[in-house]
């Protein structure tokens, strides 16, 4: 793969953050702005097919983000279909009269392959520019633009950049063996990254997104690999006797926690990216598997039956004390901690299945985010703690979700054809 070949670049953002914080917002459902996204407009020769993947990208990041009331585009009057790209051309009292708090607007122009696109997000109360941004690059990376400029929109009003530019890796069976792929975090433009033939397991990303590791029976013995997604380069880095599974980098990208049963029970062990042991996190006699880290590295959430149903634990890691997490549930899994906050995203099996929860490090405030009928486990944060992946069979093959930290907002984004499980969201690309 060859890394895309677009740049973005800031245009006029010289306004105070005081200046700016006039509609902020925080979290989805206080205060939803009413926000305007027109179609983008052609500067010279006319591609709908382009200003279509740029408007459905663009509402589905921002219906997404549970931050706006989108405005039907039916009522939008004649502002709508004139360029606006500096304030003094947009007609703000159009959009306040429609109750537009804030308006996206925006214009292409393709030449040859080449896609510039130009996006502004404005105030219109204020009569100014928000932000804006060029991106210059191919056709095929409209989408992806669209979901860069979301990210900014987001981080104009919120003061956190979205995370709809980044990647879910996810393991599907569609050509006959479980193999790993990679997708835009609205399911377009899937991607298959291995070849294995046999069974690929729980992928994780590296801190700055470019490399994944994931476990792999292609030899026989579950063993970890790490595989740079734009070159293919690929390594096996762990082949200890047993498991070699479950690996999450720390977030500083300088150790991974895994599970190994090379000692005959399943234990938590630290090694470093190269696959050397640096030390052994957990010692019991009962099974430890799933780690998560910490923001800060120093803890980590893993699951164990050391006191009979697995049950999510928190360790030092540095050798210090465990304490159990989760009270009840006859089965709980797969934690997730939140990169931004001391949210514990997990699974736990009820009467009907398995269902997403979340609970502070402190134990406090668990609440349940998913109902209803089939399993939905495996739960996986975006890189800026506001939205949840996981896997589900609610409707009948198991496919891939995601969903607000609330538990709100929840949509299948996997392509049909092939039972997709194990997602994991990368960071910013």
């Amino acid at each position: 793969m060859r890394p895309a070949l677009w740049l973005i670049v800031l245009l006029a953002l010289a306004w105070p953050a005081a200046a700016r914080a006039a509609i902020e917002v925080r979290a989805p459902g206080q205060q939803a702005i009413p926000l305007a996204v027109t179609k983008f407009l052609p500067l010279d020769q006319v591609r709908p097919e382009v200003a279509a993947d740029v408007d459905d990208a663009l509402h589905g990041d921002l219906d997404l983000s549970g931050l706006f009331a989108l405005l039907d585009p039916a009522a939008f009057l004649d502002d709508a279909r004139k360029l606006g790209l500096v304030s003094i051309d947009v007609d703000f009292g159009q959009w306040r009269l429609l109750g537009a708090e804030a308006v996206v607007k925006g214009a292409y122009a393709v030449r040859g392959e080449e896609l510039v696109l130009e996006a502004r997000l404005y105030d219109v109360a204020g009569r100014r520019l928000l932000t804006g941004r060029r991106y210059v690059g191919r056709i095929k990376d409209a989408r992806r633009m669209a979901h860069a400029f979301a990210d900014q929109v987001l981080k104009s009003l919120t003061g956190e950049e979205g995370p709809f530019n980044a990647r879910i890796a996810y393991v599907d069976n569609r050509s006959g063996h479980k193999e790993l792929y990679l997708m835009d975090v609205d399911g377009n433009n899937p991607l298959r990254l291995t070849d294995h033939r046999s069974i690929v397991l729980n992928p994780d990303f590296s801190p700055l997104g470019k490399e994944l590791i994931f476990t792999s029976y292609r030899r026989g013995n579950p063993d970890l690999y790490r595989k740079e997604i734009y070159s293919g380069q690929e390594t096996r880095i762990s082949s200890r006797q047993g498991l070699n599974a479950a690996a999450r980098y720390r977030h500083d990208g300088k150790a991974i926690a895994l599970t190994l049963t090379k000692d005959g029970n399943a234990e938590i062990f630290q090694i470093d990216p190269n696959g050397e042991i640096q030390r052994r996190l957990t010692q019991s006699w009962g099974i430890d598997v799933d780690p998560t880290w910490s923001p800060d590295g120093k803890a980590f959430a893993f699951v164990s039956d050391r006191q009979g149903n697995p049950q999510v634990f928190i360790a030092e890691a540095d050798g210090g004390s465990v304490r159990r997490l989760t009270r009840e549930g006859r089965y709980n899994a797969t934690p997730a901690w939140n990169p931004k906050s001391d949210q514990i995203a997990f699974s736990r099996m009820g009467s009907g299945g398995f269902d997403i929860y979340t609970i502070h490090a402190d134990g406090s405030g668990e609440r349940r985010l998913t109902f209803g009928p089939g399993n939905k486990e495996h739960p996986r944060w975006s890189p800026d703690g506001r939205f949840l992946v996981y896997s589900s069979d609610q409707e009948g093959e198991k496919a891939i979700y995601v969903m607000r930290a609330d538990g709100t907002g929840s949509r299948r984004i996997s392509p049909p054809g092939g039972e997709s499980i194990h997602p994991a969201w990368s960071p910013r690309w």
